[in-house]
């Protein structure tokens, strides 16, 4: 390890990504600390319904299964492996890495953080999980206590990368500054391959491969301040847009809170220093808040859906005579699922070429505490109308018998009340206690605007001609982060398609385009230094990406409709 440099890589943006990634990360350059993020909200459920399958389960398996290819050269190389993989049962997660260990004929030692879990105690009643965000305190001690591998539950995706910072550099509580510029880090390392090409929305006419991009790793300093990077030679690409699409990604306003530190994205300066290195410098922090976000799943009933495919002519009357049948045939079998939702996709095409072109898609999605009310009750009232209904009838796929579906919710709690808990490689239990300062969050004044571009000609074009945009969950609530880059895009530069965007794209103007927002609350944070607006849509998603509210549960194609949608965009700027 150098002695002013932590280099800090990540491997795993969720549970289900590149399974090669640890490999490739391990040997494609040095490396001190690699970390891989495993859990999301719908993780969480996911392992919940294992745990209640076989309490001995609960976390990442997959992470076992990469960690028996790498393990050894891990060790070979002086990487110490930083992951979150533990789930729901981090201590168990430990116990199986030590007996590949000992299985493989290595030393390594290994430790955990616990004390996330909040669902004994019926705290959170009716909660299938309940697990509060810890920061990387826990991740600290480990290291500090000589671990090779930490693996953790529930703690912030930048704990990650805080954690081990704080461990090299000997950061305490209260340094602010160095903390909230490891949270960005973080916060850009976190998803991999989208701080390096994957999902970039100004993907288009790039000259570097995107097929394989190459994960990310950040140079981190003891002054917080890193350049975000990849391994030479590895696919994808490191930009400014690419790591500013990231920094969007499923935050809010200038305040991105944390357990460790509340970081100012409002600060943030980013500078492309060179092909593939971005400097990120600048950062604020502020004190933590004092409470700590807990995130509750819960069963929520179970859920079915069927596709009607309407081809050619008389879509509007077709998606009529089956939603009046299928409603007469929920009333004839008295057991009405209790939530009904249709939606009508018009994929079809006027004279069309092909048969699939000339058809509309009417999609009925089912909800209900009683498992039957939406399968034996969908799949008869849906099936039985096969040779009775609309010509051409047919369905993508028969309904099955429905499936369970989730809920996500968030609580907070005192921190005071975690029992933030490090187990060391020898065994040793160590309480974590926070003893420093706290600040309630609170939003930060307005910045000052400037002045909008002069009056001139215009065109009617797509927004993304110009934007760029990344969407993403938090619960039911969407975020859509919109930006221009240095050179505006287009013809002009990029302070005057900042002026620009910071004037029309009002929230307002927002609503009016993303019409699914219009009876929502829409938020607008402006970020200058960025040169981004950040908006959040308060309900978009209902209860969570795991109670499949909409056609796209997660948002994750919300800003690229916002950037196919068309305004009048001065002719400078194209």
């Amino acid at each position: 390890m150098t002695e002013d440099v932590l280099r800090i890589g990540n491997a795993s943006g969720f549970y289900g990504d590149r399974f090669d990634a640890l490999r490739e990360m391990l040997e494609d350059g040095p490396l001190d600390v690699l970390t891989g993020d495993y859990l999301a909200e719908l993780t969480m459920l996911i392992l919940g319904r294992d745990r209640l399958k076989d309490p001995a389960r609960g976390y990442a398996r997959t992470f076992l299964r990469q960690l028996e290819e790498t393990l050894g050269l891990a060790l070979d190389r002086g990487v110490r492996i930083v992951a979150n993989a533990g789930g729901l049962n981090p201590a168990g997660l430990a116990d199986a890495v030590r007996e590949l260990a000992d299985r493989l004929g290595l030393h390594a030692r290994v430790a955990h953080v616990e004390g996330d879990d909040l669902s004994p105690g019926g705290r959170f009643p009716g909660a299938l999980t309940a697990n509060a965000y810890l920061g990387g305190a826990g991740i600290t001690a480990c290291l500090g206590a000589g671990a090779d591998i930490v693996v953790t539950g529930r703690v912030t995706d930048a704990a990650l990368v805080t954690g081990p910072a704080a461990w090299r550099f000997g950061w305490e509580q209260d340094a602010y500054d160095r903390l909230a510029g490891a949270v960005v880090a973080g916060h850009i390392l976190e998803c991999g391959t989208q701080a390096t090409g994957g999902n970039y929305s100004r993907f288009a006419g790039r000259a570097r491969d995107l097929r394989h991009p190459g994960f990310p790793l950040a140079e981190l300093h003891a002054d917080g301040s890193c350049v975000i990077t990849k391994h030479p030679g590895t696919g994808g690409l490191v930009t400014a847009g690419t790591v500013t699409e990231q920094l969007l990604y499923e935050t809010g306003g200038a305040r991105y809170a944390g357990p460790d530190v509340t970081a100012r994205l409002d600060t943030v300066r980013l500078t492309q220093e060179a092909p593939d290195r971005v400097r990120v410098d600048g950062v604020r922090g502020e004190a933590p808040p004092p409470t700590l976000k807990v995130g509750l799943n819960r069963l929520g009933g179970f859920r079915n859906e069927v596709v009607f495919v309407l081809t050619g002519l008389d879509i509007e009357a077709k998606a009529a005579l089956v939603r009046e049948q299928m409603d007469e045939a929920f009333d004839r079998a008295k057991s009405r699922p209790a939530q009904v939702m249709w939606e009508l996709a018009r994929t079809d095409r006027a004279d069309a070429d092909t048969e699939e072109t000339a058809s509309a898609l009417l999609r009925l999605v089912v909800r209900d505490g009683d498992a039957d009310a939406v399968g034996r009750t969908l799949s008869s009232a849906a099936i039985e109308l096969a040779l009775g209904s609309y010509p051409g009838f047919h369905v993508t796929a028969p309904p099955g018998k429905g499936a369970p579906y989730g809920v996500f919710e968030a609580a907070y709690v005192d921190r005071g009340e975690i029992e933030h808990v490090a187990v060391l490689p020898d065994g040793e239990r160590k309480v974590l206690t926070y003893d420093g300062a706290t600040r309630a969050l609170v939003d930060v004044a307005a910045p000052p605007l400037p002045a909008p571009l002069p009056p001139g000609p215009t065109r009617r074009a797509p927004l993304g001609l110009v934007a760029g945009a990344r969407s993403g969950d938090k619960g039911g609530d969407a975020n859509v982060g919109v930006w221009v880059d240095g050179n505006g895009g287009g013809g002009g530069d990029g302070d005057e398609a900042w002026r620009w965007l910071v004037h029309e794209l009002t929230a307002d103007r927002f609503q009016s385009l993303i019409t699914e927002s219009r009876h929502l609350t829409v938020v607008r944070h402006v970020l200058p230094n960025l040169r981004a607006l950040n908006f959040t849509i308060t309900g978009l998603l209902g209860q969570g990406v795991a109670s499949q509210h909409r056609f796209d549960p997660q948002a994750k194609g919300l800003g690229e409709w916002l950037r196919s949608r068309h305004l009048d965009i001065p002719e400078v700027l194209l």
